[in-house]
Order: C-alpha cells, then structure tokens, then sequence
C-alpha cells in the first residue's frame, strides 16, 4: 500500500503543485494585498489577544506576543489544513467520476496549501521576535523540524477526516465545535500552571500540546527540543499518519457512491 501511495505521489506531483498554486490564486484573487496577508492576519490576531490575555487576565508570560504568535501558528496551521482537507473529496466528487486521479491528492494539496501559508507567515514571527528583542539562536533554525512533526500529523488526521466526512456529513459541523474544545485544551495563550492538577491529563493528552513546546523550544526558548519531547511528537505523527492512511485506503473505493 505505502509502496503503490509512493509511486502515485512521484507520478502526480505535477498535478498535486497546481492543486496548491491554484488554490493559492483562489484564495489572493483580487485582493489587494495578496500574500501579504498570511503575514498580517496573525499579526493582528496576535496584537490583539496580547491585550486581551496579557492585559485584562494578567498572565505573566515573559516575551508573551512570541509565546501566542508561536502557539497560533502550529494551532491555526492544524486547525485550517484538517477542515480543508476534510471536505476535499466531496468538493471533487465530480472530477473524480471524469478521470483517474489517485484521491488522496485532493487532501493533501489541502495541507500543503495551507503549510505554504504557514511558512509565510513565519516572516511575520521573525519581525515579532526581533521587535520584542528574543535573543536569536542558531537553534531557531530548527523549527522546521517541529512543523515537519505538525505537517505529518495533519495529513494523517486530514486523510482520516475527508474518509469520514464523505459517509457522514454532520462530522463537518461537528468538528468546528472539536476544533473550538482542542483551541482551549491546548497552552496558546495561558501558561500551563494554571491548569488545575486533576485536569492536566487532558493537556498531555493533547499531541498539540507537544508540537507547540517543540516549536516554542525553537523559536522562543532558543534550545533545541529534548530527545523525549522529540519522541513523543514521532509517535503522535506517524501513528495518525499511519491510521489515516490505513483508513483511506479501505474506504476510498466507495467514495464515488457518496458523493
């Protein structure tokens, strides 16, 4: 199966780049700031909850607009490349019935749209960190190898989603309220000593919870992530890529019946 996955993935790169470029075109056409905007929508959200959680509730985070920016960025690019991909195949249900396109490249051009979104917006970080003096570090270069842990999980997580979604239409309206339960569960904006100890099982249960303390370990700390948190986050990301696949696999035949 991984094997025939490989060889359909090297055959239709091709098709899989114009997916994402024509996506991108869809989503910057006739805006005036184009592109621009994947480094000023998390700039503002950014200013924003940092008066708000910084401000009003007081949390003592020290460099806290890199600590939120870093967290929104792992969560939003999660959060909008899963419900993306989630409803890819029912959107090409109809070009699926024309002709042979493996199916799997309808939900992961999803998540490599949104992961080019999400290395723009890194710029948007950068600027943040140099403003608020972050002391830079070799060790911020290895950032990508979190994000690589996120991408891996998304694409299990988006393989499994668009197979259900397919069979069951209300998992679309249900995972926005998931996504909202999964926001707050995991450590974007408050520090994780507040979290009440009969309850800070459901943080490490949470495989976002790691992929943030791995990016912020880069970004923020200036350190490069411990061995076991590097660990955890291989175990999270290849066991939902993994089920996602096996998932896909089983199911995909009877997608044109569906949609």
């Amino acid at each position: 199966m991984i094997k025939q996955y490989l060889y359909n993935f090297l055959k239709y790169r091709e098709l899989l780049k114009q997916l994402i470029v024509r996506d991108l075109k869809v989503k910057y056409k006739n805006s005036i700031l184009g592109m621009f905007w994947s480094l000023l929508n998390p700039a503002l959200i950014m200013i924003i909850m940092t008066i708000v959680f910084s401000q009003l509730f007081k949390f003592n985070i020290e460099h806290f607009p890199v600590y939120l920016l870093s967290g929104n960025i792992i969560f939003n690019f999660f959060s909008m490349a899963s419900s993306a991909a989630m409803t890819s195949i029912i959107s090409n249900g109809s070009l699926m019935g024309k002709i042979y396109i493996p199916k799997y490249i309808f939900p992961l051009s999803k998540v490599c749209f949104e992961f080019v979104n999400t290395l723009i917006s890194l710029a948007a970080l950068l600027l943040v960190i140099i403003i608020t003096r972050v002391p830079l570090d070799i060790s911020a270069i290895m950032c990508f190898i979190p994000l690589g842990y996120v991408f891996i999980f998304t694409v299990g997580v988006g393989l499994l989603l668009s197979s259900v979604a397919v069979f069951f239409r209300d998992t679309i309206h249900l995972y926005g309220v998931i996504l909202t339960a999964w926001m707050y569960l995991t450590p974007l904006f408050y520090p994780i000593e507040i979290i009440p100890k009969q309850f800070i099982y459901l943080i490490y249960l949470n495989p976002l919870y790691y992929f943030v303390e791995c990016f912020r370990s880069t970004v923020l700390y200036m350190k490069l992530p411990s061995i076991e948190l590097n660990l955890v986050c291989i175990g999270f990301s290849f066991t939902a890529l993994i089920l996602g696949l096996l998932v896909f696999y089983r199911k995909q035949d009877k997608f044109i019946l569906y949609v």
